[in-house]
């Protein structure tokens, strides 16, 4: 099965118009169509946030494995969130230290504190 027929196979399967996928992630649906048809194939970036989108690896799209499935910690990172130091700062977070979890902890508790006061 192609790149395209899998995008293609992901989008129907959640009864979503190629109006809807391509707004979501950026891109006009001439472009998704292309990619569906496989007239073209999406860029590294663009094929991430098609596989985020539909809950998928990316390998699955181009049929490298038969399996979509993603593992749950890919699946954790907001897709609406767009800022690329975020997500950065997203997977590092698991691997900090207790201490400076709890000084995180600490800090996001004033930030918290401070916007109900307000």
């Amino acid at each position: 099965m192609s790149l395209g027929s899998r995008l293609k196979k992901e989008r129907e399967k959640r009864n979503w118009s190629q109006v809807y996928v391509a707004k979501k992630i950026g891109i006009t649906n001439a472009v998704l169509s292309n990619y569906e048809r496989d007239y073209r194939d999406p860029d590294t970036e663009t094929l991430k946030k098609l596989a985020l989108l539909y809950g998928v690896k990316t390998d699955y799209l181009l049929g490298l494995t038969d399996d979509p499935t993603t593992p749950e910690k890919e699946k954790e990172y907001p897709t609406v969130i767009k800022d690329p130091e975020l997500e950065r700062w997203h997977k590092e977070l698991p691997k900090s230290n207790e201490e400076d979890l709890r000084k995180l902890r600490q800090m996001w508790e004033i930030i918290k504190s401070k916007g109900n006061s307000e």
